[in-house]
């Protein structure tokens, strides 16, 4: 269980303005008008398309305005359990829960909406697909289920430069080209380049540049 009660929990970079919404506009005008009284909601969409950014703008935004997060996935051990004040319940990954994550899951959701707590989760297909036991699958497709589509290299180009701008960091065609044509456009795996890469041209104090990159990448054991 990860009880999130302080704004400094969260990654705060993955905010609503720090989204690239793309195809995800009404995903994204649905999860900023939720509230304290909101039905469920459930999240799907390939692995980097978003989906725990999107859980983090939204865990955020509840922060901000005095509520206590609870947020579990399947990198948290059993038994799970949140503090009675908490007033949204986050379920991330929900793909890779295994049978006591699952007990666990239901106990809580069962609790949230039996005390009108709004629920959000995610995973890497819809409700029905879900490996999951029946009763816990039925209940995350109660309520709004929004598919998060993948960005397109436009997109994707646009999130990286937005981030280097962030950053203070310049990223040449060359190197915005090399990234996009050579790597999967899984933003999750993109933005994780974009931090080594960050961290390789301070450490050798050189500009970042293809031949940068692909030399992090020799000494790291990766493709260039």
């Amino acid at each position: 269980m990860k009880q999130i009660p302080l704004a400094i929990a969260l990654d705060t970079t993955q905010s609503f303005d720090s989204f690239v919404v793309g195809s995800n506009a009404m995903a994204v005008e649905h999860l900023l008008a939720m509230d304290a009284g909101s039905p469920p909601v459930y999240l799907w969409g390939a692995s980097g398309s978003g989906k725990t950014h999107l859980l983090q703008a939204l865990a955020q935004r509840f922060q901000q305005q005095g509520a206590q997060v609870a947020w579990f996935s399947a990198a948290d051990a059993p038994p799970w359990s949140h503090d009675e004040t908490s007033t949204l319940i986050v379920f991330d990954a929900c793909d890779s829960l295994d049978a006591d994550q699952q007990q666990s899951a239901f106990a809580l959701f069962v609790n949230a909406t039996t005390r009108g707590i709004p629920v959000a989760a995610a995973g890497r297909v819809p409700p029905i697909d879900l490996p999951l036991r029946d009763d816990l699958r039925t209940r995350l497709g109660w309520g709004h289920v929004l598919a998060i589509q993948a960005l397109t290299e436009s997109e994707s180009r646009a999130a990286l430069r937005r981030e280097a701008d962030r950053r203070g960091l310049f990223l040449s065609d060359d190197v915005m080209d090399h990234l996009l044509t050579r790597f999967t456009r899984d933003m999750k795996h993109l933005m994780g380049l974009l931090d080594r890469l960050d961290e390789f041209a301070l450490v050798n104090k050189r500009a970042i540049t293809v031949p940068l990159l692909k030399q992090m990448l020799a000494e790291e054991g990766g493709t260039s």
